[in-house]
């Protein structure tokens, strides 16, 4: 007869399943995926590259750099710990579709009066266990894990930007120091040329052969070029210093490999296809931020749906030692429970919608990303593009004011031009040829960012 008492709450139970909060459609997505990119980059060829990206400049310097990076920078092993965090909070979200157990001893002793005013003394030996089962029939339980793995797995790929993000960071940053590298080596040949002619139009204005404006020129210009010198040094010593703070160490210098001049931006495939920013770690995160939504949606939505919880509690008491040890009375108890909500004042219609609108956010967010996405990886291409197109005109000036300075040189040996006329030839020359190796670096750095918003190599993993 108790049973059939029990069983009868069942039905009026599975009548509230239909009893679920109601949840808005999410929007329509406005997402739509450009035919081609803007800047189309020739190539040549399309093989795979490695995973390690940076590896594909060849210069085992840069490469060291980078792996020391991606092993012991600070923000890195904090975004690790964090993943290492939600991990963790996977498995207690997972805990509650387990069953409970716990145990339970608690051996008593009071003094009390009797109902003729004598007191006594009572003792109570109990030992006991309670497991206790709530059964996912909805699938809420299950929603809640699978919203704790998606956030984990979002935590992951913000690990993944993070170390991307850091070995561009640590690779553009190479690549600029060797630039200064090479603009501080051209500066100091450049130094001694003014010096040669610093100490040429002296001698031609003691013999009287050139007035003093002429040797006060030529000294002017040794001085700016010698100005240059400690700028570059001093840049060179911050960037030294910011790329071992990266590197997880301390200030200190860094070791050089492959010079400026032989490193060679690594060539870009024909016809990427658009794909392959999946790859993206800010897409993947936001991807999974979409799918951890989605299943906290479900399960907030099913507060209003019955639980069903199996509770068993056994254990054992008496009242003196000797036969709690040897003869124990043995208890026991078992409860089915049907728990639902009647009512609670639409808390719960409310607190669907709000995540609802959580979901909605989401949504906006992962479009956003595709798109920056989009416009970061043609901005690169377009900056390739663009850079290569400017040293070509570069080393077409560059032609030209090594050949203005040929001819004023002549002019100037020749006593048929002042030493002016060649002083500006050689500021031409020296400013096409630091522009040469300024454009040499960007192109390199340009490289790195195309591998940055590309998620990394051009084939897939």
């Amino acid at each position: 007869m108790k049973w059939r008492t029990a069983l009868s709450g069942v039905p009026a139970a599975l009548m509230l399943a239909g009893c679920a909060a109601t949840v808005t459609p999410p929007p329509a997505s406005t997402l739509q995926t450009p035919a081609a990119w803007r800047s189309a980059v020739e190539g040549q060829g399309s093989g795979p590259v490695a995973r390690e990206w940076w590896q594909s400049f060849g210069d085992p310097a840069l490469t060291a750099l980078v792996n020391k990076a991606l092993e012991n920078n600070g923000d890195l092993r904090i975004a690790r710990a964090r993943v290492a965090q939600y991990r963790a909070l996977v498995g207690v979200t997972a805990a509650g579709q387990k069953a409970n157990v716990i145990v339970d001893s608690a051996p008593t002793r009071t003094r009390q009066l009797a109902y003729n005013g004598v007191p006594y003394v009572t003792n109570v030996y109990q030992a006991e266990f309670q497991a206790s089962y709530e059964v996912d029939v909805w699938g809420r339980l299950a929603a809640l894990t699978d919203a704790a793995t998606a956030t984990y797995q979002a935590e992951q790929a913000n690990a993944d930007a993070a170390a991307l993000s850091i070995a561009a960071t640590v690779a553009s940053g190479y690549l600029n120091l060797r630039g200064l590298d090479a603009q501080l080596a051209l500066t100091e040949a450049t130094l001694k040329l003014r010096e040669d002619s610093r100490d040429l139009a002296k001698k031609q204005f003691d013999v009287g052969y050139s007035s003093r404006l002429e040797w006060l020129q030529a000294q002017a210009e040794y001085q700016t070029t010698a100005e240059q010198i400690p700028q570059l040094k001093r840049a060179i010593f911050e960037q030294e210093n910011a790329l071992s703070i990266l590197t997880g160490g301390n200030p200190g210098p860094i070791a050089r490999g492959v010079e400026l001049a032989q490193l060679e931006a690594p060539a870009v495939p024909a016809g990427l296809p658009s794909e392959l920013l999946r790859r993206r770690p800010d897409i993947a995160r936001a991807e999974y931020n979409l799918i951890a939504i989605n299943a906290n949606l479900q399960a907030t939505r099913d507060q209003l749906l019955p639980s069903f919880k199996l509770t068993a509690v056994g254990g054992i008491q008496n009242l003196k030692w000797h036969d709690f040890v040897n003869a124990p009375t043995a208890l026991w108890r078992l409860t089915g429970a049907v728990a639902a909500p009647v009512f609670e004042g639409d808390r719960v219609q409310h607190q669907t919608d709000a995540v609802a609108a959580q979901r909605d956010q989401t949504i906006y967010a992962y479009e956003n990303a595709v798109r920056t996405a989009f416009a970061e990886t043609d901005n690169s291409l377009g900056a390739i593009v663009r850079l290569r197109e400017q040293a070509i005109q570069n080393d077409a000036r560059r032609a030209t004011a090594a050949e203005t300075l040929r001819i004023a040189h002549n002019r100037y040996s020749n006593g048929y031009a002042s030493y002016l006329e060649e002083l500006d030839a050689q500021r031409t020359l020296f400013t096409a040829d630091v522009g040469r190796l300024q454009l040499k670096t960007r192109i390199l750095v340009a490289s790195v960012d195309l591998y940055r918003v590309m998620g990394g190599g051009w084939t897939k993993p």
